[in-house]
């Protein structure tokens, strides 16, 4: 049976190796997560990543309920939302709703509509798990840019298949091969104009940064950045468990008592100092706000507290050290100036 304007048939998906590569991507997903037994939603661009992923999900995941954001940043938007919502129900999708937004707020475009987009999918998704399309190539990307900038361990371990309510399930799939497979569908993945623009960081890195690496060091660079990023993945979760059970020893009401945390591998005292901050109402915690706090642990010296993100107007969030206790509060900007930093 044919959709009108879809440009596809209804039927058996077909028998492709890279559409059964992505097939098979999610089925070993949905096997792993219980999550995802009474359907899941997708959220799905028109790009060939997420449109690989919406026909595989069908075929592997139940019902599934396709979610596109229009972000409104480009001419004719709309249009294309609506065509990738079309083919979202000729594939079988039990449903295909567009959310319009509205791309505002702090940071540089790429980041506000990533928020805003992670925000709508998320009010959008009815308690069921977001299937993202995020491939080996973007975790790649991913990784590389946390080593640049020097984010620290957390950032180089990439993203997680799981981390609800976001499901990934083709990290180890290159973007190669969801282009095949929607060629393998019939289906013309739409293209975004963003997704060339060397203004973006990310893209950069996409068209020069990695196929310069891959060029230099003899190909393999993405696998072996994604292997990378699982190693630190698994010890990161090892550290993430100490610093739980540092921080319940630690835990006094909503203080912190120094003497629990002194003793303790900086690494592990840290993770347990940012699980607590931002319990607290931090926000935004860099790395050197967080060893500025630890310093009030393990180098103290009697420095004054330590200003956080996540305060209000006229005042700021400072975590301070007092008869040998950790605590969070408010602190006025005029009160507060000569004693944080």
């Amino acid at each position: 049976m044919d959709h009108p304007s879809s440009g596809l048939t209804v039927g058996p998906l077909p028998e492709g190796p890279a559409l059964l590569e992505v097939r098979h991507a999610v089925r070993r997903w949905v096997r792993a997560h219980d999550d995802a037994d009474a359907g899941v939603a997708v959220a799905l661009s028109g790009g060939a990543d997420s449109l690989a992923l919406t026909a595989a999900a069908v075929v592997e995941a139940g019902p599934v309920h396709a979610l596109v954001v229009d972000h409104r940043l480009q001419v004719g938007s709309g249009d294309v939302a609506a065509r990738a919502a079309e083919r979202a129900r000729a594939l079988g999708c039990a449903s295909a709703q567009v959310l319009p937004v509205t791309v505002e707020g702090q940071g540089g475009l790429e980041a506000a509509a990533r928020r805003t987009r992670y925000e709508a999918l998320d009010a959008a998704r009815a308690d069921r798990p977001v299937l993202l399309g995020h491939t080996l190539d973007d975790q790649a990307e991913t990784v590389l840019l946390g080593l640049a900038r020097g984010s620290g361990p957390r950032s180089l371990a990439g993203m997680r298949a799981y981390d609800a309510p976001w499901g990934r399930p083709l990290l180890g799939v290159r973007r190669t091969v969801t282009e095949r497979a929607c060629t393998e569908l019939g289906l013309p993945p739409y293209r975004d104009p963003h997704n060339l623009s060397p203004e973006f960081t990310r893209v950069r890195l996409r068209t020069e940064a990695l196929p310069l690496l891959e060029q230099i060091l003899g190909g393999g660079v993405a696998e072996a950045l994604t292997r990378t990023a699982a190693q630190l993945r698994e010890d990161g979760d090892v550290l993430d468990e100490l610093a739980v059970e540092l921080l319940t020893c630690a835990s006094t009401g909503d203080e912190l008592d120094v003497a629990a945390l002194v003793d303790a591998p900086p690494a592990v005292r840290r993770r347990a100092l940012r699980a607590w901050l931002l319990r607290r109402g931090a926000r935004g915690l860099t790395d050197r706000q967080l060893r500025a706090a630890d310093d009030l642990v393990g180098s103290w010296r009697g420095q004054g507290g330590v200003a956080l993100g996540g305060g209000r107007e006229g005042v700021r969030l400072v975590v301070s050290r007092r008869r040998g206790r950790l605590s969070v509060g408010f602190v006025g900007e005029q009160s507060g100036s000569n004693n944080c930093r």
